[in-house]
């Protein structure tokens, strides 16, 4: 029987740890199935996001975000990447409720780190500024995700309209 893989942040908090297989930017449906496993995209990537899981490789948000370099594109010696896609993903990041703002705690830390400039803060009455996600302007890059410090920000399939906490 294998171990569970558990991350420090869910010890800490109690929850599982999700299982969520997220691809390379740059990397559409079938296209995967061309992959060798050879782990050139892994040393190649700068934020050492990207592992492999069953000999594919998988972004690991919870270290570093993607910066959209390429570098995983340049380096794959197979026909994995889309050339015209390389820089974009088929997911946002979704806000939960597990958001510290619905415990009362003002936290930011979210907005502050992302790149685009995709999570805001709206105003409320009584309580801390609420996150709210602009979908449209989100890359995707997992930049929100590791320095969360309540673990509420997790990858969503997009929907084309805010998403709110």
């Amino acid at each position: 029987m294998a171990a569970a893989a558990i991350t420090r942040r869910s010890f800490l908090t109690g929850r599982e740890a999700r299982s969520t297989t997220i691809a390379p930017p740059g990397v559409r449906g079938g296209w995967l199935a061309a992959c060798t496993g050879c782990g050139a995209c892994v040393e190649a990537c700068p934020t050492s996001i990207i592992g492999l899981v069953e000999a594919r490789p998988a972004l690991d948000f919870s270290t570093g975000e993607c910066l959209f370099c390429g570098e995983c594109a340049s380096v794959c010696p197979e026909p994995v990447f889309d050339p015209v896609a390389a820089r974009t993903f088929c997911h946002v990041v979704a806000i939960s409720d597990a958001c510290l703002t619905h415990s009362g705690v003002a936290c930011m830390t979210c907005r502050d780190a992302c790149p685009e400039a995709a999570i805001v803060f709206r105003p409320r009455i009584g309580g801390p500024f609420v996150p709210e996600l602009k979908a449209s302007a989100c890359t995707g890059c997992g930049a929100c995700i590791a320095p969360c410090p309540a673990g509420a920000i997790a990858v969503s399939q997009p929907t084309g309209e805010a998403v709110h906490a």
